[in-house]
This record gives structure tokens, sequence and C-alpha cells, in this order.
């Protein structure tokens, strides 16, 4: 295992998805400013969510379907122990 898609909660509210192979690095780079463009301009972000999975496809697949997910399933995954299939989120494969 050793590869993870996460979402973060920006300071103005908004979330970013993305996915990595090092999750405490990942979010300590994008609160010094050096990850993603979005996250750029909207610092601090903090954790909210992650998954694990064995390899990079696959958490960049699912990375794929949370980002086509609406908002409101976005918090019912995050909010939910569990979690949603594709097939709950919408996607298709």
């Amino acid at each position: 295992m050793g590869n993870y898609v996460y979402i973060l909660e920006c300071a103005d509210g908004t979330w970013y998805t993305g996915w990595t192979n090092d999750l405490e690095r990942r979010v300590k780079t994008h609160n010094s400013g050096q990850g993603a463009k979005y996250t750029r301009s909207r610092l601090p972000v903090r954790l909210i969510y992650s998954e694990e999975y064995e390899t990079a496809v696959e958490a960049q697949r699912r990375e794929y379907a949370i980002k086509q997910m609406t908002r409101r399933r976005k918090e019912i995954l995050v909010k939910k122990p569990e979690r949603m299939t594709d097939n709950e989120c919408g996607t298709v494969f």
C-alpha cells in the first residue's frame, strides 16, 4: 500500500482532491505554498479525508471518481466511515 487519494479543506472553505504516495509530505507541501496551484492562494489547508490504495493507478482512478462528485456527495463521503463505491459516486469505469 502507500498510494492515497485525499481531500483538503482550504482556508476559504473550498475542497481540493488529489493523490500522492506520501500523504504527510504532500499536505506539508500544500501548506508551504509549493503544492497545487489551486491551493496556493487558499492557505492553510487541512486534511479532511483520505483513502489508501495498493497502486498509483487505483488511487488516480478514485481521485477522478471523487472529482466527478458533487460537493454534497463529497460531504457525505467525508462524513461516512465506510467508502462510497464508484457506483454510489455516479461514476462508471
